[in-house]
C-alpha cells in the first residue's frame, strides 16, 4: 500500500490500512484484522466488494444476518444499511474495496446491462476465483496507480458485475403523514451540522414522535440520530480529505470535539480520523 497509508494498530491485535487508490478517478481501500470490533449500523455512499483472508465476519442486515467466510465475496450496496462484527474470538482480517457509483455505472454500460441502477443479485456469494480476483486487485493497487493495477480492478468490477450484477429502480421512501420520509432526510441534509430536534422534524411531518421514528427506520433503516451521525462522519471524511485537522473537522460537522468524532469515525470507518486522513491524502 503507500507509504503513507501506512497500519494503524489497534487494541487486541487488531489492524487497519485505509487508503485512496489515485487511479480510475479514485477508488477507496481498506485491509483489516478485526477481533472485539463491532461495526455500528451504517451504510455507505459506495459500494463495497470485500472477501476475507482468515476469520468469519457476521453480517446484519434489516431482513437478515449473513456470515461471510474464507472465499466468499462480499457484495453491499450504497445505501444498505448493515453492521459488522465477528461471531467468534478469532476475529476476521478482510480486504474490501469501495468503488463510487459512476465507477459501477461505468463499467455496467459497458456491460450493456439494462438502463437502472447497478446492483447485485446476493450480498453474500461462495466463489473463490472470484475472491482470488478481489485480493489481487487489492494487492496490485498497494502500490500505487499503474497500468497493471487499473487494469485488475477494471477486470473484477466487470466480473462482477458480469456474474452478479443486475439494474433495478430505486423505490420511492415510505411516507408518513403530510411529507414523505425523503423529505425529512433531506431536511436533515439542509440544516447540517444542526438538525432540528424529534419533536420539531415531527411537527414538520405532520406525525408524533414515535411515528416519525418507526417510519423513518422504515425507510433507512436507522432512526433520525443515528443517520445524522452517520452524516457527520461523511462530511468530516471529506473536510479530511481536504487536509483539515481532525480537531477542527469534529467541531464543523457538529461534534463536540475530537475525542467524540473519533469515537464514531472509528465505530462507521473501522480507523480512527488522522490515520484514515494519512491513507487518502
Amino acid at each position: 500500500m503507500p507509504e503513507s497509508a501506512g497500519r494503524t494498530s489497534l487494541a487486541s491485535g487488531e489492524f487497519a490500512s485505509y487508503w485512496r487508490y489515485g487511479g480510475l478517478g479514485g477508488l477507496d481501500l481498506m485491509r483489516a484484522r478485526f477481533v472485539r470490533r463491532r461495526f455500528a449500523r451504517h451504510s455507505h455512499e459506495t459500494y463495497a466488494i470485500g472477501t476475507l483472508e482468515a476469520g468469519l465476519e457476521e453480517i446484519r442486515f434489516a431482513d437478515g444476518v449473513e456470515y461471510a467466510g474464507i472465499d466468499d465475496v462480499v457484495l453491499i450496496e450504497p445505501g444498505i444499511v448493515h453492521t459488522g462484527e465477528s461471531p467468534t474470538a478469532d476475529g476476521w482480517t478482510y480486504r474490501v474495496l469501495y468503488p463510487s457509483v459512476e465507477q459501477m455505472r461505468e463499467v455496467a454500460d459497458e456491460l450493456g446491462v439494462p438502463a437502472g441502477i447497478p446492483s447485485f443479485d446476493r450480498r453474500m456469494v461462495p466463489d473463490a476465483r472470484v475472491a482470488r480476483r478481489v485480493t489481487a486487485a487489492h494487492r496490485a493497487a498497494e502500490s500505487g496507480p499503474s497500468l497493471a493495477a487499473d487494469s485488475q480492478l477494471h477486470a473484477l468490477l466487470t466480473v462482477v458485475l458480469g456474474a452478479y450484477g443486475t439494474r433495478r429502480p430505486r423505490r420511492p421512501a415510505r411516507s408518513a403523514g403530510r411529507r414523505s420520509m425523503a423529505e425529512i432526510r433531506d431536511l436533515l441534509h439542509a440544516t447540517m451540522p444542526n438538525p432540528p430536534g424529534l419533536n420539531e422534524l415531527a411537527a414538520t411531518a405532520g406525525v408524533t414522535a414515535f411515528a416519525l421514528l418507526r417510519s423513518f427506520r422504515r425507510a433507512y433503516g436507522m432512526p433520525p440520530h443515528a443517520y445524522v451521525t452517520q452524516l457527520r462522519v461523511s462530511k468530516a471524511r471529506e473536510l479530511l480529505r481536504q487536509g483539515m485537522p481532525p480537531a477542527e473537522a469534529a467541531v464543523a460537522v457538529g461534534f463536540c470535539d475530537q475525542s467524540h468524532l473519533s469515537r464514531h469515525f472509528r465505530s462507521l470507518v473501522g480507523v480512527p480520523p488522522r490515520a484514515y486522513q494519512r491513507g487518502v491524502q
